[in-house]
């Protein structure tokens, strides 16, 4: 009996908790003429992670991005945020510019708590972009607030930018491209963590929204007015287990 519990016991760790903490760097290459490296970290959710932050500091030296790009959903509990802060100076040891949008967890704080998020975030070096834009490397960094949320304002969040110079989107929720009826180069998303429980049809049951009912709920896809990723995120979303997904950085070479 005892060998069947330990056999239980191991086949449980690794079919649900060894995916959540063996990270998985998946590579993007995709040409929009921008000769740029981004790193894309997505769905932090500090309280359930089992990604170490030395580990993910490491990462980022190693992968040398010219940008890190933080696609939302830290924390949703106040408790969470000396952690947050953690990951985000790891984030920004490189010394290059990291930008980041809120997500539909974030939202979930109390306003109070949701401000000192951003102050947290933003101490620790990040440019958080809430409904806004800002130009590095001439390119146009557009933050769109979480759609889910009823958050995002794209009129305002692309309010000044030049037509002429290149846009690169960023927002958590990817529901949101139905709705951008706008040209970009490239755009990054996050919130379906890959089907956390990759199960046939789950999406089908579980309504994440028209995208991902659709098939469409990891990886780079192409829509009508640009090209779009949806990570499967570093950490996990109400329990912390995953089945046949793993937690995923992505570096992009656009």
């Amino acid at each position: 009996m005892l060998c069947w519990i330990i056999g239980a016991a191991i086949l449980f760790y690794l079919t649900f908790i060894l995916p959540a903490q063996w990270l998985k760097v998946a590579h993007v290459r995709h040409d929009c003429g921008l000769g740029i490296r981004v790193l894309q970290i997505s769905d932090l959710h500090a309280e359930r992670i089992r990604v170490g932050c030395a580990r993910l500091r490491r990462l980022i030296a190693e992968a040398r991005p010219d940008y890190v790009a933080l696609t939302g959903d830290f924390t949703e509990e106040a408790r969470c945020l000396p952690k947050v802060r953690q990951y985000a100076e790891a984030a920004c040891a490189a010394g290059v510019p990291v930008f980041a949008v809120l997500g539909n967890h974030d939202c979930r704080l109390p306003p109070q708590a949701l401000d000192q998020l951003v102050r947290t975030l933003e101490d620790a070096g990040v440019k958080v972009l809430r409904n806004e834009w800002a130009e590095a490397g001439g390119i146009q960094w557009v933050g769109i607030d979480d759609f889910e949320s009823g958050k995002s304002d794209i009129e305002k969040a692309f309010r000044g930018t030049d037509p002429e110079k290149p846009c690169v989107v960023l927002t958590h929720t990817p529901e949101l491209v139905l709705h951008l009826h706008r040209p970009y180069k490239y755009l990054m998303a996050g919130h379906l963590h890959g089907k956390q429980f990759n199960i046939p049809f789950f999406f089908l049951f579980y309504d994440m929204g028209k995208l991902a009912r659709s098939g469409v709920y990891r990886g780079l896809h192409h829509g009508k007015y640009g090209p779009f990723y949806i990570s499967a995120g570093i950490g996990q979303s109400e329990i912390n287990l995953r089945f046949l997904v793993r937690s995923e950085v992505t570096i992009h070479d656009l």
